[in-house]
Formats: C-alpha cells, structure tokens, sequence
C-alpha cells in the first residue's frame, strides 16, 4: 500500500514538473540555457529516485520516460510560435498594453453624439491658425463637433486642463513629426487654454516648429517638424537623400519630460510632393523601394535610438498613431464618391469597411521589439471612421485645396489629446503623478 502511495505521489510530482516546463516555454518564450538544463535534471532523477525506491518494472519506467519526452516535445513545438507571436495569448502589442493599463482597450469603439463638445471654443483660440479653422474658412455645418470617441468597454477621463498643467508642474512636453503632429500640438495648446484663459503664457510658430508655455506652472509643450525622424542630407549632385539607417537630430530630443513621435505621410507622397531624390541604407542608394519596407527600416532606427539614449524613468515616450485620409468613398461604403467633400457624419459602428492600413502592423512590430516600448496612440480606427472631420475645401485656400488627411479644430485631435491626458494620468497610471 505504502508503495502505491509512494508512487503515485511521485507520479504527479513528474507530472507537475513537466508542466512547469511547459509554463516556461509560454511565458518565457525560449528558456535560457541553464533552466533547460535544470529542468532536464530535475526531470531525470526524479525517475532515477522512483526506480530506487520502488523497484519501477521496465514498463513503468518506459511509461515514464515517455511522459519526459512528451513534456520536452510539447514545449518544443511551441516555440516557433512563441518566437514569432503567433500565439495569441501571448501576443503583446498596443491592445495588451492597453488591457495592463485598466482593463480597457482604449482605441476600440465608435463615434457618440456628446452635446457637452467640443471642448473648446475655436473663436476663442489664438493658435489655431488658418488651415485648421474649418468654421472660420466657411464650413457651414457644425455636427461634426459633437462627437466624442467612446471605447467598446469603458469611459475615458474627460479632459481637465487644469488638472493637466497642475499635474504637469515644472514638467515639458515635445512633439516630433510631421504636420498631423502640429494637428495634434495646436489642439492641446487649445485645451490648455481654454482651462486657464487668464494665465499668462507665451507662444511662438515657425514653419520648424513652436513652443507654447506657462510662466505660473513652469511647463512648456513644444513641437519640432520632423516628417521622417529619420536624416534627410543634400548631397550636391544626388539631391536629397533619405538616409534610413541615420538619426543626427536626436540631441534636440533629450531633457524632456515627455515625447511624442510621429511620422508616415511624408512616405507616401508622390509626385511633386515628394520630399527626397534617393533612399539610403549604409552604402546603398535606391531610387525608388516599396514605402512601408522603407518606412519600416527608418522607424526600426528611430525604435533603436530611443532604447539607446532615453531613460524611460525620466522621460515617457509615445508614438502617434498612423493618422486616416478619406480620398476613396469605396473605402467607407460609398464608391462612388471621391475625396471628403460634402462629409458631415462619421462612420456608423466600430468597424472600418476599408480595413487595416499595411503601416499598422509595421509601426506596432517595430514598436513590439522594442526594449523599452513606446506607448503607441493608436488613433487609425478612431480617425478612419470621421470622414467628416477633415477641412475639406475649408482649408482656408477656397475650392483650390481640398485637404482629407489634416482635421478641423476644433475637433478629431482633440480625442488623441483625451488618450494622451488618460495614459499619463488615469487612474491606473502613476507617471508624473503629484
């Protein structure tokens, strides 16, 4: 009877140690050496004890060693998966970054009528500027701006501003990237003001960028226009090369409190539009390469540059996410329209009938990989579904330009501005927390 006993405890002992092998394999991804070997011991004596012990017959320790085996197996199997994230429980991207924050994937729901927005009072901003003042350039309907961005499973913070700059005392803010990024830096700068319109402040714009600051709480939220992050270098005779592998910039990055990157439409640009004569990766200029692989090598050198040179205790990095245009009504259920003309209702639910854009994934792989990962404001669902929300023939330059891909202020960036304010201060963040 003793005997019995002996061995089926012993039984599920190896059992038990063969699923802990197995956990290892999942949560570790691939084991380093030394617990493999550990394991393979442990594993091995615990079978040499039984048959000490208890006398095993051959076939009880065939049976054994096969239960061995088929925990080794098992684990091995996985492990392409794992290495490669194609096992969903453990693919961790922004929505798992999202779910560790509270619970909720913020960047997954649809569009509410909100009779409390906008949050401010585009008359009353002096920093908006022409190009995003759709109802001073004549923009006759104004449903557009009683639209807030509702998650699927929870509620957003409501945008404090006051609360904002409290919190962010002594602290400074920098904005790097393209145009979208000034989209976003002229919303907050907005909702800041709009908390505390008697505070003094200074504001300075230059087509480099700008700076928006508060003397009574020594913070300051800047912008820097940088449409590649990546160097853009003229060489005499080539003209302008884009230099994939090479960020010089950087210095002009460091000491702040807080940083948001973006960049991706400069890379589709065609035409006249077109920024650069010749890609370059080490040695090699290419005349021409597919856009997303080049924009894939660039931010893979801009992911590489933020682990080496910033400290994430100090300084908390974002990436703005890859930011909607509306050209082809056949994207959103109406082919035959073209640009965003005549636009005045979002897309109804929480999907995009025009699907995912290729620079997603690519920006959230790189982004993955990171040793530090920056905290990726993916807004391209939440913008894919307001056609309604660009400037239109309202860009201020009359029918001449119709702009689909920048947003009317008030309006759709001040919802990534919502998503900024909750990731730095919500209730399940303690960054720059007072």
């Amino acid at each position: 009877m003793y005997k019995k006993k002996e061995e089926t405890r012993s039984l599920i002992c190896l059992a038990f140690a063969i699923q802990i092998q197995i956990l290892l394999f999942f949560f570790f991804k691939i084991l380093p050496p030394i617990f493999i070997i550990f394991i393979k011991f442990f594993l091995r004596a615990e079978v040499a004890i039984l048959d000490e012990k208890l006398g095993l017959k051959n076939t009880r320790k065939m049976a054994l060693w096969g239960c061995l085996f088929l925990g080794q197996l098992v684990g091995l199997l996985f492990i392409p998966f794992i290495a490669c994230g194609e096992v969903h429980i453990h693919h961790v991207d922004h929505h798992t970054q999202m779910m560790e924050s509270d619970g909720c994937d913020w960047f997954l729901g649809s569009w509410v009528h909100d009779y409390s927005y906008p949050l401010y009072d585009a008359s009353d901003c002096p920093f908006i500027g022409t190009g995003f003042d759709c109802l001073k350039n004549g923009r006759p309907d104004e449903d557009y701006l009683k639209y807030r961005w509702q998650p699927s499973q929870c509620d957003l913070p409501r945008f404090n501003g006051k609360e904002f700059l409290e919190r962010f005392r002594g602290k400074r803010i920098l904005f790097v990237g393209d145009s979208l990024s000034f989209n976003q830096w002229k919303s907050l700068t907005c909702m800041l003001h709009s908390a505390v319109p008697s505070s003094n402040y200074t504001f300075t714009e230059t087509k480099a960028g700008g700076k928006f600051s508060y003397q009574e709480y020594a913070s300051s939220v800047t912008i820097k226009k940088n449409g590649f992050l990546v160097d853009v270098v003229v060489d005499e005779k080539l003209g302008r090369i884009l230099k994939l592998d090479s960020i010089s910039s950087g210095d002009q990055w460091l000491g702040f409190d807080v940083l948001v990157f973006n960049s991706f439409h400069w890379w589709t640009h065609t035409g006249r539009y077109r920024t650069w004569d010749y890609f370059q990766v080490g040695d090699e200029l290419i005349k021409e390469m597919d856009r997303v692989e080049a924009y894939k090598i660039a931010m893979a050198t801009w992911a590489k540059w933020v682990d080496e040179n910033i400290d994430p205790s100090k300084t908390r990095v974002f990436f703005q996410g890859v930011s909607a245009v509306h050209v082809m009504g056949s994207e959103w259920g109406e082919p035959g329209v073209k640009q965003c003309i005549g636009q005045t209702e979002p897309v109804e639910g929480s999907v995009y009938p025009g699907g995912r854009l290729p620079a997603e994934d690519a920006l959230r792989s790189i982004i993955r990989g990171m040793k530090n990962p920056a905290f990726l404001l993916d807004i391209t669902l939440l913008t894919q579904l307001r056609k309604d929300g660009h400037p239109s023939v309202y860009a201020g330059q009359g029918k001449a330009l119709v702009d689909c891909s920048h947003w009317c202020l008030a309006g759709v960036p001040d919802s990534w501005n919502e998503l900024l304010y909750a990731a730095l201060f919500g209730e399940a963040n303690r960054f720059l927390r007072s």
